[in-house]
């Protein structure tokens, strides 16, 4: 049994962040110069965040997501899906991934335990995806896309972050997609992380979940709400009027859901991040490599105890030490 938070929320939820690399450079989370990277002695072994995930299990855990950075860049990657899928009390195994290797991936990491991932699109506009997501195409992930499907990798879920200028006029084709697949696709705010050139473009191009979900009624219909079963899931889920799939919202300015976070963060260099917009963090990489007498089991009962009741972005305070790439998500 997972024991509670100081805020009495049951945390039971571990996204594990594999690297902070990434083959693309998304304008609001990767710069493309000036990049400082984790070196790779530093970086988490396949061995290590088993240890990490047992201990987890041990504590009550049973959700795990693999993030990045980009995941797949990760060389040993499916070594990691079977090590995580077969130890016993993982009920489920997922990625967030931009999809653009899942061709190669999806069906090797599919026989190895993965369940199901999360795409990552932020338009079906070429143009416009060149200019927000820099190095990929649409062909690219959509041919990732496909991929997952045809492995079985699902439900699958689209991941759109909504950028004033860039994208905003394109939800509507996205939140088409769901007429005809039974997919989930995701509109989230933009986050300020990082205190850098990243932070300040979230700042000047948020747009706010009402504003883009006006946009998809105004084109395609009223949403009718979707009953989650999961009480901590962060998405407002809806279905457009004869749709197969889901349109959600993910809007942690707007509408912050940390009363009911569930969640807890490892990242690649061996650190329990305790929350996504907040700079704490717990070292674990000692208790792995150096015989250190405080425990994984211990650190991760620290780092439960110590999460926080939710992020100040209402006071103007954010991540300062960390940006999106080197959390994930």
């Amino acid at each position: 049994m997972v024991p509670p938070d100081g805020f009495d929320r049951k945390t039971g939820s571990l996204r594990i962040s594999l690297t902070d690399h990434c083959n693309l450079r998304c304008l609001y989370c990767m710069p493309v110069q000036a990049l400082r990277f984790a070196p790779p002695e530093e970086l988490l072994t396949a061995k290590e965040i088993e240890r990490v995930a047992q201990a987890a299990v041990r504590l009550g855990f049973h959700k795990f997501r693999l993030t990045g950075g980009e995941p797949t860049l990760r060389t040993d990657l499916v070594d990691i899906v079977g090590r995580l899928a077969a130890i016993d009390g993982v009920r489920d195994l997922a990625m967030t991934t931009n999809g653009i290797l899942l061709p190669d991936l999806a069906q090797p990491l599919r026989a190895a335990g993965l369940r199901r991932v999360n795409i990552h699109l932020d338009t079906l506009n070429p143009d416009r995806l060149k200019r927000l997501m820099r190095f990929g195409s649409v062909d690219q992930i959509l041919a990732g896309l496909e991929a997952a499907v045809a492995a079985g990798l699902t439900p699958l879920k689209i991941n759109c972050v909504v950028t004033l200028g860039y994208n905003d006029a394109d939800v509507v084709d996205l939140a088409r997609l769901t007429m005809e697949h039974d997919w989930q696709v995701r509109f989230i705010e933009l986050m300020p992380l990082g205190g850098g050139q990243c932070a300040q473009l979230a700042l000047s191009r948020y747009v706010p979940t009402a504003a883009t979900r006006e946009r998809i009624e105004n084109a395609l219909g009223p949403l009718e709400a979707v009953r989650s079963p999961n009480p901590a899931d962060e998405a407002r889920r809806f279905r457009l009027p004869g749709g197969r799939g889901e349109v959600a919202f993910i809007s942690p300015v707007s509408e912050p859901y940390c009363g009911t976070c569930n969640r807890m963060r490892l990242t690649a260099d061996g650190r329990f991040h305790l929350c996504l917009l907040s700079d704490d963090e717990i070292d674990v990489r000692p208790a792995l490599r150096n015989g250190h007498a405080v425990t994984v089991d211990d650190l991760l009962r620290q780092a439960i105890a110590a999460k926080p009741s939710g992020h100040r972005l209402a006071e103007g305070l954010s991540v300062e030490r960390r940006q999106m790439f080197q959390i994930g998500g």
